[in-house]
């Protein structure tokens, strides 16, 4: 049966890798973008092009996860179109550059939004559905490494969330598959690829944790990367720099 398939983020160069990874394997995805008329506009007609090309199911959404009339109305749109979701990938987030001590502590609060209360959000939202099907699957995507100590305190928040979450939703017969991609290059090169493997994966299969490490130096040579360099889609910018931004280092939106 045909995966109905929620992603985050996905207007991020891994987030439209992996909804095209996961489309080109026969699901039907929704890749949520923050304003696909706005500044998103290009990756969703990318999207959308690539999809009439190879002639998959990926559909483009808006869906800004900070806004929770953005979730409802998208997670009303998606199950009005096929009664359920089976996939959800919490893959929208930021990473913040810089020294601890220049977070102020409203910019705490923001990556904490950003990362966190976000992905309650869309719990929210979405997750009765999956428990009222008896079965799915939600893959929650860290942020690759080296990044800064405050991303790594929220992402530890993110981290007990997950858990949290896979022991209640384990009795509804829904799993957990946590990813984190290691280094940059494990999350350009393999992410896409391990995401829709576990995706295809029998369900009392799939992995609770899943670790990508490849050689910082291991170039980028997969057609989901030519695809998208052809489009414009350009990599998250890495980690570094003396100030604070959370922007800086965005990896999905």
């Amino acid at each position: 049966m045909r995966n109905i398939v929620l992603i985050t983020g996905a207007s991020s160069r891994s987030g439209a890798r992996t909804a095209r990874a996961l489309a080109d394997a026969g699901d039907t995805v929704y890749a949520g973008m923050r304003q696909t008329a706005g500044r998103d506009a290009a990756q969703a007609e990318a999207a959308a092009g690539y999809a009439a090309q190879r002639g998959v199911d990926l559909r483009v959404i808006e869906l800004d996860v900070n806004l929770p009339e953005s979730v409802n109305a998208a997670i009303h749109r998606l199950v009005a179109a096929h009664g359920r979701i089976d996939v959800l990938i919490h893959h929208a987030g930021h990473l913040g550059t810089g020294p601890a001590g220049a977070l102020t502590p409203e910019q705490l609060a923001e990556l904490n939004e950003v990362n966190v209360l976000s992905a309650q959000r869309i719990n929210r939202a979405a997750l009765p559905y999956l428990r009222a099907g008896g079965r799915g699957l939600v893959i929650w995507v860290f942020g690759p490494e080296p990044a800064s100590a405050p991303y790594f305190a929220v992402e530890a928040a993110m981290d007990y969330l997950a858990v949290s979450y896979s022991a209640e939703l384990a009795r509804w017969g829904v799993e957990t598959s946590i990813v984190a991609p290691g280094s940059p290059a494990g999350r350009s090169g393999r992410l896409c690829g391990e995401i829709a493997r576990i995706v295809a994966l029998p369900a009392g299969r799939r992995p609770y944790r899943v670790r990508l490490d490849v050689p910082p130096s291991a170039p980028d040579t997969s057609a989901y990367g030519a695809a998208l360099s052809a489009a414009g889609t350009a990599a998250p910018p890495g980690p570094g720099g003396a100030a604070w931004s959370p922007s800086a280092g965005a990896r999905a939106s």
